[in-house]
C-alpha cells in the first residue's frame, strides 16, 4: 500500500454501484463497435476463409486500440483532477495536510485513487483487446504492447491532472488546464511526425506521442520487427519508458511543492479607512495619537462598485470569479488556434489547385476539416468545463442555500450563467467561426455554407453550455457533476468520430448503414437519457435523449454523402436546439427541486 488514502479507495470503490456500471458501459460500447463493423463487412462482402477473418481481425484492432487509448487517456486526466480538486472543493486538503502524512503518502494516495477507475475499465476491455490474435492478422505481441502503452499513458495523464490540481485553486482552472497541456503534447506528437519541428526527427513522434505509438503498433506489417530482436516490443518499451518517466517527474514535482502550494497563500488586499479627527479615538478611551497621525476607522477589501440589475450575470462578467489564472488558458488558446490558422493557410496554398480543388473534390473528409474539427470540439469542451464548474463552485462555496433565499429569479440564474460562461469564453466561441473566414476566403467553402457553419457552432455552443449547467444543476456532488457533463460530451462526440472512420471504411447507402448502427445509436441514448435525464424525467428530455444519437447518425450521413448541406444544417440546429430547451425548460420551472433537494445515497 503507498498510504491510508489509497487504503480508504480500495476499500470503498467497490461499494459503488457506479464502479461496476462503469466497467459494464465501456464494455458493452467496445463490444457494439465490433458488431457493428462486423455486420457492416458482413452486408458488403462474404466471409468466407481465414483470410477475410484475419482481415477482419486487423480492421477491428486498428478500431479499438486507438478508441480505448483516447477513452482512458481522458478517464485518467478526469480522474487525477477531481480526486484532488474535489478535496480542495470540501476544504478538506488542508485537513489532510495537519495530519502527520507526508507528502508522498498525499500526492501517491490522490494518483493512486485516480488510477483506480481507468485501470478497471482497462482491466475490463482486456479481453477483447486480446481477441483479435485469434482472428488472425494479428500478434499477441501486439495486443499486449498497446496495452502497456494505453496504461504508461493512463498513468501519466492522470500523474499531469493531480500536479496541476495541486498547483491550481480553482476547478476549472485545473480541468482547462489539464485539458490543453494533453492537448498540446498531442498537438506536438502530430507536428514531429510531420516534420514540422526542425531538428527533431519524424521517427520520435513514436516515443513521445502515444497515439503514434498505438498506430504504429496495430499496423499488420511493422518496420520495427525487421530492424530490432525485440520486434514488436521495441516501440512499445521505448514509448512506455518515456510516458512512465514523465509520470515520476509530476509525481516528484508534485511531492517538493505540495505544501508550497497548499494551502493558498494568495489573499485578497484590504485597504484601512482613516478619520483625521483626534477626538474619535479619545471618545472611545483609546490614547490619544501623536500628532499627524490618523485614526483607522475600519477595514475594507474595496470599494464598492455598482451593480446590474442581475447581479449573477454582473458577477460572472465584472469580477475574476474563475481566477486570473484564466488568462493563462485563454493564451494557450489562443497559440492553438494561431497553429490551426497557420495550417489552414498552408492548405489552401499548398499545390496548384484551390483549396476547393483538392480538399473538398477529392476526399470525403476534407483536410481543413480534420485540422479544425478537433479545435471546434476542444472549445466545446472547455465551454462545457467551465459551465458546469460555475454552478458546483456555488454548492461547494456555500453560496447556493444564499442565492436561493434571495430575490433572484430563475430566469436571472440560469441566463446570467449561460452570458457569463460565454462572456468568459468569448475566445472558445469566437475563434473556431472567424477561422472559417480562411477556407471562405480561398474558395474552400461557400458563402452559404459559412452561415451555416457558424450558425451550427452557436448551437453547438448553446447545447454544451446549458449541458453543464444542467448536470450542475442535478447532482449533488461537484466530481459527479463534472464527469457526467464532460464525459457526456466527449462521448458524443467520440461516437461521432467513431462511425464517421467507420462509415468511411465502408461506403454504402444509408438504409443499408442504419441497421447495424442501431445497436449504437440505441445505447447512447440509453446513456444519454441516464445522464441528464435520471435525476430530473420529462418527456422532452427521454425524445431527445433518444433522437439526439439518430438524428446525429442521419447528418453525418447526410455529410458523407455530399451536397446536402441544407439538410445537416437544418438537422443538426433543429436537434440540438430542441435538447437544449428541453433542459432549460425543466431548469427555470423547477428551479429549487433541481438544486439538489433529494440528493441520492449512491453520490455520498
Amino acid at each position: 500500500m503507498i498510504g491510508p488514502i489509497f487504503q480508504r479507495e480500495t476499500a470503498v470503490l467497490p461499494r459503488r454501484p457506479r464502479h461496476f456500471a462503469a466497467r459494464v458501459v465501456f464494455l458493452v460500447m467496445v463490444f457494439a463497435i465490433i458488431s457493428t463493423t462486423w455486420l457492416l463487412l458482413a452486408g458488403v462482402q462474404p466471409v468466407q476463409n481465414a483470410g477475410d477473418l484475419a482481415r477482419f481481425g486487423v480492421l477491428i484492432f486498428q478500431l479499438i486500440a486507438p478508441f480505448q487509448l483516447f477513452v482512458l487517456m481522458f478517464l485518467g486526466a478526469l480522474a487525477g483532477v477531481t480526486a484532488v480538486s474535489h478535496e480542495k472543493d470540501k476544504q478538506t486538503l488542508t485537513l489532510l495536510l495537519m495530519t502527520s502524512l507526508s507528502n508522498s503518502e498525499v500526492v501517491l494516495g490522490k494518483v493512486g485513487s485516480g488510477l483506480l477507475g481507468a485501470f478497471n475499465a482497462l482491466l475490463a476491455v482486456a479481453p477483447i483487446l486480446f481477441l483479435p490474435p485469434l482472428l488472425g492478422g494479428v500478434s499477441l505481441e501486439q495486443s499486449a504492447s498497446v496495452a502497456l502503452i494505453t496504461a504508461s499513458t493512463i498513468v501519466l495523464t492522470c500523474s499531469l491532472g493531480a500536479t496541476i490540481a495541486f498547483w491550481r485553486e480553482k476547478t476549472f482552472q485545473a480541468i482547462a488546464v489539464t485539458l490543453l497541456a494533453v492537448a498540446i503534447w498531442l498537438a506536438v506528437g502530430e507536428a514531429i511526425q510531420l516534420g514540422a519541428i526542425p531538428g527533431i526527427a519524424p521517427k520520435f513522434a513514436t516515443a513521445l506521442s502515444p497515439i503514434r505509438a498505438v498506430w504504429q503498433v496495430a499496423q499488420p506489417i511493422l518496420r520495427s520487427a525487421t530492424a530490432s530482436p525485440l520486434g514488436v516490443w521495441e516501440q512499445a518499451i521505448e514509448s512506455s519508458s518515456v510516458l512512465l518517466a514523465s509520470s515520476l517527474l509530476l509525481m516528484g514535482l508534485s511531492i517538493l511543492r505540495l505544501r508550497v502550494w497548499n494551502p493558498n497563500r494568495e489573499r485578497r488586499k484590504v485597504s484601512a479607512e482613516y478619520s483625521d479627527a483626534q477626538t474619535e479615538s479619545s471618545d472611545l478611551g483609546a490614547p490619544e495619537l501623536p500628532a499627524g497621525a490618523r485614526a483607522i476607522k475600519s477595514w475594507k477589501s474595496r470599494d464598492p462598485r455598482p451593480m446590474w440589475s442581475n447581479p449573477i450575470l454582473w458577477r460572472e462578467m465584472r469580477t475574476w470569479a474563475y481566477g486570473k489564472k484564466v488568462l493563462i488558458i485563454r493564451v494557450a488558446y489562443l497559440i492553438l488556434a494561431a497553429c490551426v490558422a497557420f495550417g489552414l493557410f498552408q492548405i489552401a496554398r499548398s499545390g496548384p489547385g484551390s483549396m476547393a480543388d483538392r480538399g473538398y473534390q477529392e476526399q470525403l473528409v476534407a483536410p481543413a476539416v480534420t485540422i479544425l474539427a478537433p479545435l471546434l470540439v476542444f472549445s466545446l469542451i472547455l465551454i462545457n468545463a467551465l459551465a458546469v464548474n460555475s454552478v458546483t463552485n456555488e454548492r461547494d462555496g456555500g453560496a447556493l442555500d444564499l442565492l436561493l433565499v434571495t430575490e433572484i429569479t430563475p430566469v436571472d440564474f440560469i441566463f446570467g450563467k449561460i452570458l457569463g460562461v460565454l462572456y468568459v469564453m468569448k475566445e472558445m466561441v469566437l475563434l473556431p467561426i472567424l477561422l472559417l473566414l480562411i477556407p471562405w476566403f480561398y474558395g474552400g467553402l461557400s458563402t452559404e455554407n459559412l452561415i451555416f457553419s457558424g450558425i451550427a457552432m452557436l448551437v453547438m455552443d448553446m447545447f454544451v453550455c446549458m449541458l453543464g449547467i444542467h448536470c450542475g444543476m442535478i447532482y449533488h456532488q461537484s466530481r459527479t457533476a463534472i464527469g457526467t457533463s464532460l464525459g457526456t460530451v466527449f462521448f458524443l462526440f467520440l461516437g461521432v468520430a467513431t462511425c464517421m472512420l467507420i462509415m468511411l471504411m465502408f461506403r454504402g447507402s444509408f438504409g443499408r448503414q442504419l441497421a447495424p448502427f442501431l445497436m449504437i445509436i440505441l445505447g447512447g441514448g440509453t446513456g444519454l437519457y441516464l445522464a441528464i435525464g435520471n435525476r430530473n424525467p420529462s418527456p422532452a428530455i427521454a425524445l431527445t435523449s433518444f433522437l439526439l444519437p439518430f438524428l446525429t447518425f442521419f447528418a453525418i450521413t447526410s455529410f458523407i454523402l455530399r451536397d446536402q448541406e441544407l439538410t445537416v444544417f437544418s438537422t443538426v440546429v433543429v436537434s440540438y436546439a430542441f435538447a437544449t430547451a428541453a433542459m432549460l425548460i425543466p431548469a427555470l420551472s423547477e428551479f429549487e427541486f433541481s438544486f439538489g433537494r433529494g440528493k441520492m445515497q449512491q453520490e455520498e
